[in-house]
């Protein structure tokens, strides 16, 4: 087994394709298939599988690959120590529902990292998109929150696709609204109080189901209904219009939400929000400091972490 071996099922991975993988790597698709195939043997597994959308790891190579990452930070890490050099990108993804506090942690994850180079990707997306961005390692990580309403149909999909989820606080449902808003000053509000505001959630593509809503209380009728693709206008038009959406309370005012109030909504619902992430991988060590900043950011505002 050679590091540029390991080197080769992260990129495949990376990039779904050999023919991909091959010309990012500047070999040819032949010479990577018979690496492959050279260390497949080797190790006496089969790591990867041909489907129509591309190579999809196997049971055993997802394994694998948890492994291959772990021994390639580790010799980035002798070679910055020990030869001083310049080490690989560092890459890391995560794909995330709407949420300020998870963007600050990531912001707060990349100026901890003093390289001149890197590639981070953060994507904020739809639920269904978070569940596939995982599931096929184009990010580490996901985070979403679960409630008695959409619980059953996540968590089967998550099965499905062998991911896990880890809870990281309980949230109670607020409303997001300017802070000039009429409601602004009330230690709660009702959905009655709520009748006349426009109602804005975010689109789900596709897979538009209730269940796969980033809001809670998604069966319900509103009278004034917009639905958006990203957060900044979906603020632009909770400050032009006084409108409302529903979420966990958390904002960022290190991000400029300082515009924007947070008020509990009296209802009987909670939010469980938490990460996912593929059963049998263990997270690089990127992966853990994000989650550190991420608790002590939500910590920073009141809320208490869940021990695992």
């Amino acid at each position: 087994m050679q590091i540029k071996q390991l080197d080769y099922i992260v990129k495949i991975v990376e990039f779904g394709s050999i023919n991909v993988a091959a010309k990012h790597l500047f070999i040819t698709q032949p010479s990577l298939s018979n690496a492959v195939k050279e260390l497949e043997q080797e190790m006496g597994i089969k790591i990867f599988r041909r489907t129509q959308k591309g190579m999809v790891l196997t049971t055993e190579g997802t394994e694998f690959l948890s492994y291959a990452r772990q021994i390639l930070e580790q010799v980035d890490l002798m070679a910055e120590k020990y030869k001083g050099v310049q080490t690989r990108r560092r890459l890391f993804s995560v794909s995330a529902q709407h949420y300020a506090f998870a963007v600050h942690a990531f912001v707060q994850l990349i100026k901890s990292y003093e390289q001149n180079e890197y590639e981070f990707t953060f994507r904020e997306t739809q639920t269904n998109n978070i569940i596939e961005d995982v599931s096929t390692f184009q990010s580490e990580l996901g985070i979403l929150y679960l409630n008695t309403f959409n619980e059953k149909v996540i968590r089967k999909l998550l099965k499905e696709k062998q991911l896990v989820f880890h809870p990281l606080f309980t949230a109670q449902p607020h409303v997001f609204v300017s802070k000039k808003n009429p409601l602004v000053g009330k230690t709660s509000v009702t959905l009655a109080d709520l009748e006349n505001f426009p109602y804005l959630s975010f689109e789900q593509g596709q897979f538009n189901s209730f269940h796969f809503s980033e809001e809670i209380l998604s069966t319900l009728y509103h009278k004034k209904s917009i639905r958006v693709s990203d957060r900044a206008t979906l603020f632009n038009f909770l400050i032009g219009l006084d409108g409302y959406t529903i979420s966990s309370g958390v904002l960022s005012r290190e991000l400029n939400d300082e515009n924007i109030v947070a008020l509990p909504l009296e209802v009987d619902e909670t939010m469980e929000l938490g990460w996912i992430h593929p059963s049998q991988m263990s997270l690089s060590p990127m992966g853990e400091e994000y989650l550190r900043y991420l608790k002590e950011h939500i910590v920073d505002y009141g809320f208490t972490i869940y021990t695992e």
